[in-house]
């Protein structure tokens, strides 16, 4: 199963959409389509769908140990 394959399942058993979740990424749906499509998804476009359905990404070890992928932190403006 690819990785699309998964975040479709994912969207599935959320109840969402994709085209919500381009909407949710900034981009269209035509965006969104060709991302799965071509499996091109990052660590932190997966955190972002992970995020969209109210779940987080994470490595678990196998004594049970998580450790969180969050969705990165916007970059400040100059200045800030």
């Amino acid at each position: 199963m690819s990785v699309s394959d998964k975040v479709k399942g994912l969207l599935a058993l959320c109840g969402k959409k994709q085209v919500d979740m381009a909407a949710s990424f900034g981009m269209s749906k035509q965006t969104m389509g060709n991302k799965m499509n071509r499996g091109s998804w990052s660590a932190n476009d997966l955190a972002k769908a992970a995020e969209f359905c109210g779940c987080k990404l994470a490595f678990i070890m196998p004594d049970g140990q998580q450790i969180i992928i969050d969705v990165e932190e916007k970059e400040k403006a100059p200045g800030e």
